[in-house]
């Protein structure tokens, strides 16, 4: 199949900085050379993806690193934050959740892998937990459990999460229903780990308790609704592919796409008027 031409610009994957809409319209008044992608494009394709795959699911480290940078800045005035019982029962569940990796052996992941190809495709039949129709869901390969590397099984629980509570919501960025679209996507099931992530990394959720403002505020919605972590994963999920569309991002900018991303949710959480995770201005957006 012959891609078509597309008007596209390929910046480097380090470029991490903001960008509002004057610098998205500068951006696009410079010109950038038009693309044709020949007939035959494995080669080139291949060498795309590993881009996208080195940008999206590096080592925990470099990820850490990079997240870190944006605003986990420790302050010493939160540290004498004290925790309801409900609030350090639920976070203390909540963080050994985040130490349990995928274990492709184990039938209840087996199963969970399995449930999540369902509410993506009811009506697809799946051939195997190998098989190269996970790539249709935006895994990299033909096995997902090489992609939770970075991550562990909360990332598949939020997937499903997502699927099962938004099911409309989830399904309209899965199949890319929304917006103009650039050739080259992001993947949807290697997307939602690196939601995942961000969010851990965000909300400083392997400290004992969180340590700087977002995680705190966090801490009080965890408070009212157990779910509240799994919640805002379906916010931030909806926020990073409308800030995708308003930026017409293609898939070498996903990094600053999830970091414009991070950056609106941290200001969400520290606004004094958010007391439930429905109270988040993003949250209206699984129900457009």
């Amino acid at each position: 199949m012959r891609l078509r031409k597309r008007r596209q610009c390929f910046p480097s994957c380090s470029s991490l900085h903001r960008v509002d809409e004057d610098e998205v319209y500068w951006r696009r008044k410079k010109g950038c050379e038009e693309l044709e992608w020949p007939d035959n494009s494995t080669h080139l394709l291949s060498q795309l993806a590993q881009c996208f795959t080195n940008a999206m699911v590096g080592p925990k480290s470099w990820l850490g690193g990079l997240f870190n940078r944006f605003g986990n800045r420790r302050n010493e005035k939160f540290l004498g934050y004290t925790l309801t019982p409900i609030q350090e029962q639920r976070l203390h569940r909540l963080q050994e959740r985040l130490h349990i990796p995928f274990d492709e052996t184990r039938p209840d992941h087996q199963k969970a892998l399995i449930k999540l190809w369902h509410i993506a495709f009811p009506n697809v039949v799946l051939t195997g937990l190998i098989s190269e129709q996970w790539k249709d869901m935006g895994w990299q390969g033909p096995n997902p459990s090489t992609d939770f590397r970075g991550c562990g099984f909360i990332s598949l629980e939020n997937l499903l999460f997502f699927g099962q509570n938004f099911p409309a919501s989830f399904h309209r960025l899965l199949l890319k229903e929304d917006g103009d679209r650039a050739t080259w996507e992001y993947p949807f099931a290697v997307a939602g780990i690196n939601v995942s992530f961000m969010l851990i990394q965000m909300l400083d959720l392997y400290s004992e308790k969180p340590k700087n403002l977002p995680g705190l505020n966090f801490l009080k919605l965890l408070g009212e609704d157990e779910e509240a972590f799994d919640v805002l994963y379906c916010v931030a999920f909806e926020l990073m592919d409308a800030q995708w569309l308003a930026m017409h991002a293609s898939y070498m900018e996903f990094n600053e796409v999830l970091q414009v991303t991070r950056t609106q949710l941290q200001r969400e959480l520290s606004l004094d008027d958010v007391h439930r995770i429905q109270d988040l201005p993003a949250y209206n957006l699984l129900y457009k």
